[in-house]
């Protein structure tokens, strides 16, 4: 991996990069400004829920964005750039996720989004990015519809140029989970639950198809009202129904109080999920009866990596009040994604940014890699991460272990 400590300046810097000069705001295809100091700003927008429910995550990602541009700047890896970001709460709500798309889209200097945690927050600032030819780079979604299209299970077709994503897909991790939970778990009668989104009902599909190919039973199904925080009558059914495993679609506000609530009514039963409830607040939530529940992730768990090593001493450096939660990493490498994108079409314009910068990023973010803090960092030719490890995680004592990690072999 490049080391990329607070000190270091890359042997490409070393040598030598070109110059990027000083200009004001370019027009709609463009971006930058005069940052004051000579430098050129360049904007990378974060679309995050920054309050409510989900805020341990996305204030994850946004602290991972701010200590990527704070690391680019102190390298000053884009001679003559200087990178900010700003940061818009879309309280994981899908309309607002579209104005803050339309604010983002209006501010000239922003040449790329890191963003959103949601899929259906995704699915709702797509069409306004890809219209302005605004890159978008989401560490969190995983709904494969977003990059594949709605028919991704009999065609994939591709249905925006500006989306990527460092996350894997549910495509993967539904049945990946399945096969942890049939043939490791050996757990054979489940019971699937999920909160009707995007993410939530996406990924119970996934992990349903692959749970019934491997020969196990899908004794009863469930939609749960996210807003609501009794579960009583759905536990309740999931006792009677003989399951020995739960599947829950959806995110850990409603995944907590639900494993708290099945063990209650006597269903002494692990409840399984995604990486929407890989969060320190499910354990919050979920209390002692969540001791034994699984999750899976994206990638392999940060900590184990050699090459997040970096990332996690200097944010702790940084001082930020919150944790990276499960998306820091991917939100840091979306955000250098972004970074490396820039470099290469600054370097391919005689060190300046061209008037058509914004759609110069989006072509340039098709060939982007670099080994990031989650491991090698590139897109196929439908902006899906090319890292597709995966990883399960129990809780024990307290908090997350991990358990196993690898790749979905179908």
């Amino acid at each position: 991996m490049r080391q990329r400590s607070l000190i270091a300046i890359t042997a490409a810097l070393a040598a030598g990069a070109l110059t990027l000069t000083a200009c004001g705001s370019r027009d709609d295809n463009g971006g930058g400004s005069d940052s004051g100091n000579g430098d050129t700003t360049v904007v990378i927008g974060v679309d995050a829920p920054l309050t409510g429910d989900l805020s341990a995550l996305g204030l994850g990602i946004k602290n991972s964005v701010d200590l990527a541009t704070k690391i680019a700047n102190k390298e000053k890896y884009v001679e003559g750039v200087t990178f900010k970001i700003e940061a818009l709460d879309d309280q994981g709500q899908a309309s607002v996720g579209q104005q803050n798309a339309t604010k983002l889209v209006a501010n000239k200097d922003v040449l790329g989004v890191v963003g959103p945690l949601n899929s259906s927050v995704g699915e709702s600032m797509q069409k306004v990015f890809d219209t302005a030819k605004l890159v978008e780079v989401s560490p969190a979604n995983t709904n494969p519809a977003l990059t594949q299209g709605v028919n991704w299970a009999k065609e994939k077709a591709r249905p925006y140029k500006s989306y990527f994503r460092t996350a894997t897909t549910d495509a993967i991790q539904g049945p990946f989970a399945a096969q942890y939970v049939f043939n490791d778990a050996k757990k054979k009668k489940v019971f699937v639950i999920d909160d009707k989104k995007t993410y939530g009902a996406g990924l119970a599909a996934t992990f349903t198809a692959e749970f019934k190919k491997l020969g196990g039973q899908v004794v009863g199904t469930e939609h749960i009202n996210p807003e609501s925080k009794d579960f009583s009558a759905v536990a309740t059914k999931v006792k009677n129904s003989g399951a020995d495993v739960v599947y829950y679609g959806g995110e850990y506000p409603q995944a907590g109080p639900l494993s708290k609530q099945i063990k209650e009514a006597g269903a002494k039963i692990p409840l399984v999920g995604g990486d929407g409830i890989y969060s320190a607040d499910f354990i919050k939530l979920s209390g002692a009866a969540g001791t034994g529940d699984l999750a899976t992730s994206v990638g392999a768990p940060v900590e184990s990596l050699p090459s997040a090593k970096e990332f996690v001493a200097n944010y702790k450096a940084e001082g930020y009040k919150e944790a990276y939660e499960a998306y820091g990493g991917y939100s840091y490498d979306s955000a250098w994604a972004i970074i490396e994108a820039v470099k290469k079409v600054v370097e391919g314009n005689d060190g300046k940014l061209p008037d058509d910068a914004r759609a110069k990023v989006v072509d340039a973010m098709q060939d982007v890699s670099f080994d990031g803090v989650t491991g090698k960092v590139s897109f196929d030719e439908f902006g899906d991460a090319t890292n597709k490890q995966l990883t399960v995680y129990t809780v024990k004592g307290g908090d997350w272990a991990t358990v196993k990690s690898g790749t979905f072999t179908g």
